[in-house]
């Protein structure tokens, strides 16, 4: 039974991460977070939740969701979100994108 338990246990786990989309994951962790889910510089306009961003033809701003548009997000800033240009290398932000088409896992 102990066998069989464990084995089922496994059944609706996520895949996991590729190494890539884990640097990403704590890429988001550590710089969008906080704003894109926890809100805690309290915006009075929250920002759109990132979850599932690539399983829509657009993106929360309107543009396609490409890993382009959202690289031109993230690097100049849209709205209020500021531009991070010069804060992410290009692996930092392959690893960011990556993880982004996760869906948030």
């Amino acid at each position: 039974m102990i066998g069989l338990t464990a084995g089922l246990a496994g059944c609706h786990t996520a895949p996991q991460l590729t190494p890539q989309q884990a640097a990403g994951k704590h890429l988001y962790q550590v710089r969008c977070a906080h704003c894109h889910e926890d809100n805690d510089l309290a915006l009075k306009k929250v920002p759109p939740a990132l979850g599932g961003l690539f399983s829509h033809k657009n993106l929360p701003s309107g543009a396609p969701a490409t890993d382009a548009a959202v690289r031109q997000n993230v690097l100049t800033g849209r709205g209020m979100m500021p531009g991070f240009s010069g804060r992410f290398t290009e692996e930092q932000m392959a690893a960011l994108i990556a993880y982004l088409h996760t869906g948030l896992r």
